[in-house]
């Protein structure tokens, strides 16, 4: 059976050890990369080429189920913020170990109590998803780590944020209460200052 034949029982996504069940040799993996029907996205980690998605965030949620962006890349998405991060900041539970990957990632231990909170799933491509912070929560954590961060990048995502039509200020202040102190306090602030 020819390799690219064997290729079609495979799963868009799929491990080198998916692979070797299916009958594929190094060989065949090899062959069927250079001819460009399957690309390498990690170690050990392949994706068939018609998989139209980002391969980092693919990586990164098949190594880390709970993965979550987080910050300067959830602002981005949420089209909060005109920053480019250098690298994909992900959020996990604290305790957990984070996996390696060949995609850079920035990683980021939230407390377990909160870390579902603003929580969504993102569609990132063919039927896979990773957890995605609201925008709510994405602007109370920015200012909650401003000391990381910087606080032009609470500031500014707050701004475009208020001109949105459905921002709802009372909203982000509970999402930031629930946060504590160090979200709350100079969210509020800020606010009374911008309204």
């Amino acid at each position: 059976m020819a390799s690219s034949d064997l290729l079609t029982a495979l799963p868009p996504l799929f491990r080198y050890t998916d692979a070797r069940k299916q009958g594929l040799s190094d060989r065949d993996l090899r062959m069927l990369q250079d001819r460009g029907e399957i690309e390498k996205i990690g170690r050990g980690l392949f994706a068939a080429s018609d998989l139209h998605a980002d391969p980092d965030l693919i990586e990164i949620a098949f190594r880390a189920p709970l993965a979550t962006l987080c910050l300067t890349s959830a602002l981005a998405r949420h089209g909060l913020t005109d920053e480019i991060p250098a690298t994909i900041d992900i959020a996990l539970p604290r305790g957990i170990r984070h996996p390696s990957t060949s995609a850079p990632a920035s990683w980021h231990k939230f407390s377990p109590d909160t870390f579902n909170l603003g929580r969504e799933m993102l569609d990132i491509g063919t039927g896979y998803q990773m957890g995605l912070y609201s925008a709510e929560r994405s602007i109370c954590d920015a200012f909650r780590l401003r000391h990381q961060e910087g606080s032009e990048l609470a500031n500014n995502a707050l701004k475009r944020w208020l001109r949105q039509p459905r921002a709802q200020p009372a909203e982000l202040l509970a999402v930031a209460a629930k946060l504590g102190p160090k979200a709350a306090g100079p969210l509020r602030s800020t606010l009374q200052i911008l309204l």
